[in-house]
């Protein structure tokens, strides 16, 4: 039965800690001089309806260093759902290539092309979430701290697709996890309640705040994104008046721990959620987590594919 990654909540704590593991291992391959070419003549097809710096690169280079190929599809090319059905973008793209990876808007998008594709798929970012940005985050708090276990992880911002995923990825592995965001700007409750029962099995915490000072409280990860995703420019300033005493600066980073770090799926608005002392400063690790994504990548490659 093929296996798909379409939600860290779908994986059990073993099996995230297996991907991660790999991902480290396959790291310390490449930094030592290059992987093994563990897919050699396997071609992922990568489908995008939002463009992206990070996911296009790394997804690309990933196959790259492991032997195989990418294939970009632009939305022009596509269409999905509009120019042609999802279910048949799925059946015939399983006939061409070894595995799909889809950056959409709806998350029924990639949970369709799951469904009818016979190859495995990847959700390379959905507007519920944003699973492979999850796995490069807690490769980086790994890196970090050596576990994530009784780690405390506070989001700060709007409680969108990366929190989601950052929060599934910390009660399965035992962080504690706290959100910090303004009324109206909440995940669903559904989502927290989920997440809350894999805390329970973790003897970890899910907590929902207003107050960032309180949230950034013995915290070992600040978190932060964009107040204004793509899709949402409508909204924009609304949510910078309602963000604004959420920015994560000099002073809010000095309530955490002191040797807290600081994450950021980027692109930042830089002057709006982050500044560019904090960006830029000892307590980041923006620019690492980025790099991460390249490596996690792989790891969740090779799995899929049977090679890890």
């Amino acid at each position: 039965m093929k296996k798909d990654f379409i939600a860290v909540s779908d994986y059990s704590p073993e099996e995230l800690q297996h991907l991660l593991d790999l991902a480290v291992a396959l790291k310390k391959e490449w930094k030592a001089g290059g992987n093994k070419p563990l897919l050699k003549d396997r071609v992922l097809a990568m489908i995008f309806q939002k463009p992206s710096l990070r996911t296009r690169v790394s997804f690309d280079m990933a196959m790259r260093h492991l032997g195989g190929d990418a294939l970009y599809l632009s939305p022009a090319e596509i269409g999905l759902g509009k120019r042609e059905s999802i279910a048949d973008v799925a059946r015939v793209l399983s006939g061409y290539v070894d595995i799909i990876m889809a950056r959409v808007f709806a998350h029924e998008h990639v949970t369709e092309l799951a469904k009818w594709a016979s190859i495995p798929v990847i959700n390379g970012l959905s507007d519920f979430n944003h699973p492979c940005q999850a796995m490069a985050d807690a490769l980086t708090i790994l890196e970090e701290f050596d576990t994530l276990k009784d780690k405390n992880v506070t989001f700060i911002g709007d409680g969108n697709n990366v929190a989601v995923s950052l929060m599934f990825i910390a009660a399965k592995l035992g962080a504690n996890f706290t959100l910090a965001a303004p009324e109206g700007y909440d995940m669903p409750a559904q989502t927290v309640e989920t997440a809350r029962g894999f805390a329970a099995k973790n003897s970890s915490q899910i907590n929902l705040l207003r107050d960032p000072q309180k949230a950034v409280k013995d915290a070992d990860v600040i978190y932060t994104d964009t107040w204004t995703s793509m899709g949402q420019e409508e909204e924009a300033r609304i949510r910078e008046q309602a963000f604004a005493p959420y920015q994560v600066n000099e002073k809010l980073v000095a309530e955490a721990r002191p040797e807290a770090i600081v994450m950021h799926c980027l692109p930042a608005h830089r002057g709006q959620e982050i500044t560019n002392a904090v960006a830029d400063g000892p307590h980041s690790r923006l620019f690492p987590q980025a790099h991460n994504r390249l490596h996690a990548q792989k790891a969740v490659l090779v799995y899929l594919l049977g090679e890890g």
